[in-house]
């Protein structure tokens, strides 16, 4: 069995646009050697206008101009790249991908909301021992996926829900800064969600969570007051519940040029952070859990190591 090439793997979010390079080893380890996030905004003002803007293609395609040559400087054989809920949604989104393959060359697969819970499984739970199920939870900005399993094994339940913070800030949050009755309606709109897309038996069989994406790590950096970012004190840190309700009433208390200097909190997820961490709590509510492990680790890891078993099954 041979080690699969160095690999560049895109992830085209609602609210960021990701980069990560890394070898792939035929044990199923990922070595990152670069790493890049950038807030675009790609899905700004889908959920009402049911298309992309064009400056929020523009910054993307900017982004991935740059993720472009990083991945070619550092000599990868092959790259993938990846959108989600934005694209799924918009009615230009096959005009989008056009772009991203005659201007850059990246072949953008649009992946399903069942496609994008099993990848984010996949990367979160790489590694992770235990044989009881575990709940991975991924906030986006245009949605949220809820994924129940065994590590080492196959999901057994997962749902991608419109439950996401750019959605969610956009439906309930007008006030700067939110009031009570904003943040009150988006938490009730929160629970409804997850109760309706996860049953209760699922609810109930689920006896530890690790959340990834943007909003878990940037609470994990606000909680430790990380200037600057640190991923090595993000990456397996615990988040406990009341700590983020701590964090949740103080962010909604600020207006957003205050929520931009909070220490930890990178200034362009400030729009977006209170809606992010009002799901976050709900959540962890709705499964009756205490705390959760934070991941850096999640889908681009997970495109990378299936990237693998599809190389080895040829």
């Amino acid at each position: 069995m041979q080690d699969l090439a160095r690999i560049a793997v895109a992830d085209l979010g609602t609210n960021s646009t990701r980069l990560l390079v890394a070898d792939v080893t035929s044990e199923g380890q990922v070595r990152p050697l670069e790493r890049r996030s950038r807030v675009t905004r790609l899905g700004d003002g889908v959920d009402s206008s049911g298309r992309l803007a064009d400056d929020a293609m523009q910054r993307t395609l900017d982004a991935l101009a740059e993720y472009r040559a990083i991945a070619d400087e550092l000599g990868i054989a092959r790259s993938l790249a990846v959108a989600t809920s934005a694209v799924r949604d918009a009615d230009n989104g096959q005009g989008f991908r056009d772009r991203v393959r005659d201007e850059l060359g990246f072949e953008l697969e649009v992946i399903s909301g069942d496609e994008e819970a099993r990848l984010t499984f996949l990367g979160a739970t790489a590694g992770h021992g235990g044989d009881e199920p575990v709940l991975v939870v991924d906030i986006g900005g245009g949605s949220t996926e809820f994924v129940i399993g065994v590590p080492g094994s196959p999901p057994g339940f997962h749902v991608s829900t419109r439950l996401g913070s750019v959605r969610q800030s956009e439906r309930h949050l007008a006030s700067d800064p939110p009031e009570h009755a904003e943040t009150e309606a988006l938490g009730r709109a929160a629970r409804q969600i997850v109760a309706e897309g996860v049953p209760e038996s699922e609810r109930e069989r689920v006896t530890a969570g690790i959340a990834v994406a943007g909003t878990a790590t940037s609470l994990a950096a606000i909680d430790q007051q990380l200037v600057p970012y640190d991923p090595a004190r993000v990456d397996g840190y615990r988040l406990g519940l009341a700590d983020c309700e701590r964090m949740l009433a103080l962010l909604a208390s600020m207006p957003l040029a205050e929520r931009r200097q909070v220490p930890g909190l990178h200034p362009d997820r400030a729009p977006t952070i209170v809606a992010g961490a009002a799901i976050l709590v709900e959540s962890l509510r709705c499964f009756g859990l205490k705390t959760c492990e934070v991941r850096e680790a999640d889908i681009l890891h997970g495109i990378a190591l299936d990237a693998l078993y599809k190389g080895e099954q040829r």
